[in-house]
């Protein structure tokens, strides 16, 4: 790690500690050179493939995106939407892999969403698995009823105007 005052090519790590959200590495670093003191921020990288096979970093703001689309109108907090780009990262960084196909996020996307809000999760699984008529919408409310069913869980209603 080069100094960023003096331009050294070593330092040594003083204080190694975890973020907040436990995903980096705050380092206090000194430069032996200068004497200067430093911080660095350490993260693993996770980068997405996508269809064109360019690569990109994961990004939850990309995630926060499209997931708000599908979520507009519908009762979701942005704390809700927040916590959701934090389950899909988790689930993505879970696979164990510093490389992942964009097909993979729009997968961890869909369990988290049809948590949150049935409708919103209808609406993104439309456009994720590009439904061409009315019996793959038909198809999809079908499964969400039987795994509501299942599991006992009450329907989730949008809250209506008086």
């Amino acid at each position: 790690m080069h100094c960023p005052f003096c331009r050294h090519t070593d330092s040594r790590v003083i204080d190694s500690r975890t973020t907040d959200d436990g995903t980096a590495i705050r380092r206090r670093r000194q430069c032996p050179e200068c004497g200067r003191r430093f911080t660095t921020l350490e993260s693993a990288s996770l980068s997405v493939v996508k269809r064109s096979g360019a690569t990109e970093p994961f990004s939850r703001a990309k995630v926060l995106v499209g997931v708000r689309k599908a979520c507009q109108g519908r009762p979701v907090s942005e704390d809700q939407l927040a916590v959701l780009a934090q389950r899909v990262e988790e689930t993505v960084r879970q696979q164990g892999s510093p490389e992942v196909e964009a097909h993979e996020v729009g997968l961890a996307v869909l369990e988290p969403l049809r948590e949150l809000d049935e409708v919103a999760y209808l609406r993104f699984a439309s456009v994720y698995q590009a439904f061409d008529t009315l019996e793959d919408f038909e198809a999809a409310i079908t499964l969400l009823r039987a795994e509501r069913e299942a599991t006992g869980r009450e329907p989730q209603h949008a809250p209506t105007a008086d």
